[in-house]
């Protein structure tokens, strides 16, 4: 993690880097707790899953999350270190050549594809939707070893059922006859899956386009390159908006200028989605994209719980029982690399 310069003086010199680092943790599950709160009432006032303003809600958020980024070039002012008790940064426009931005669209596509997908599934189902992109670990996991040819250990590995099978227990109901079923919504699945698969493409091409150093220098910060990152996915995503729920945004304009409820949770879950991105993508730095995915996990439950609250439904035992086996499977997967002693390499 970048140093924050002190200023001259004695003055406030911020946090220690670690302290800021769990401070981000906390405000990275603080600000998706908001955000699928108020990505569920824009839903709600457009009328939900079947009114067909789905794609229009998650290119909007980009859309905001663009004004956002383009707002602190402008002020030349990047605020989201003071989540860690650090000083805000200077925030200049990114010095990209053409080829940069080029480089840049694979990530901007899988930020695009991921956001439209948990949109679609949190439509569907804000809590089933929760419980599927929890196995967004495993699925992190199959394409970092594939794809990038960067596997887990073995042991961290043999975590991840843990972690998937505890929340896919929260998902069970028990029957009249002591049967247990899942209950699952189609949309929340499909489009849960489908966003699994674009998140851990998104974590693999973010870690190896900051590989990079020449271009990570020419971005000037993860902040530059997440405003880049997704104003990009707003582009991509205007086409797929107008080409699937075109024939809607008539009435949902007219909804938008009358509908003051609307107009905020609208652009307070724009602005949640880009601050607790950024600091996730923060953490990315230090932590790697499938630890990046199982604290995902931790987080899902945790917003399940404050989902439940919000929209006033209890939580089953089964729910609280599976809860608590993810959280101890994340624990466990943090641990039990430093738990079990290292091999030692024999020297010829």
């Amino acid at each position: 993690m970048a140093k924050v310069e002190a200023p001259k003086g004695g003055g406030f010199k911020g946090a220690p880097d670690s302290v800021a680092l769990i401070l981000f943790f906390v405000f990275w599950y603080a600000g998706n707790m908001k955000y699928n709160e108020y990505n569920t009432a824009s839903l709600a006032a457009v009328g939900g899953k079947f009114a067909g303003m789905t794609m229009i809600v998650a290119t909007l958020q980009l859309a905001v999350c663009g004004i956002y980024a383009v707002a602190m070039w402008i002020l030349n002012l990047n605020p989201v270190k003071v989540f860690g008790l650090q000083l805000p940064t200077k925030q200049n426009v990114p010095k990209l050549s053409s080829a940069d931005v080029v480089k840049t669209v694979p990530l901007g596509f899988c930020s695009a594809a991921a956001h439209a997908c948990t949109v679609f599934a949190l439509g569907g189902d804000p809590l089933f939707g929760q419980i599927v992109k929890s196995g967004e670990p495993v699925m992190a996991a199959i394409i970092n070893t594939i794809v990038y040819n960067k596997p887990p250990s073995f042991p961290k590995i043999m975590c991840l059922p843990i972690i998937v099978g505890g929340v896919a227990f929260a998902s069970l109901k028990k029957g009249d006859d002591g049967s247990y079923a899942l209950k699952f919504d189609q949309t929340a699945l499909v489009f849960g899956m489908l966003a699994n698969t674009f998140a851990a493409f998104k974590g693999g091409e973010n870690k190896k386009l900051m590989s990079d150093k020449g271009i990570a220098e020419r971005f000037g910060g993860v902040g530059n390159q997440f405003a880049v990152t997704q104003i990009l996915a707003f582009f991509m995503c205007i086409p797929v908006m107008f080409g699937t729920e075109g024939a809607m945004f008539s009435s949902f304009t007219e909804k938008l200028t009358t509908d003051r409820s609307l107009q905020l949770n609208l652009f307070l879950s724009g602005v949640c989605f880009y601050l607790y991105n950024e600091l996730a993508t923060m953490t990315l730095k230090v932590t790697g994209p499938v630890t990046a995915s199982v604290a995902n996990t931790a987080k899902r439950v945790i917003v399940m719980v404050y989902m439940a609250a919000v929209t006033g439904k209890s939580l089953t035992e089964e729910q609280k029982i599976g809860a608590g086996v993810a959280i101890c499977g994340v624990l466990l997967y943090s641990i039990i690399d430093d738990l079990l002693p290292k091999k030692k390499t024999k020297v010829s």
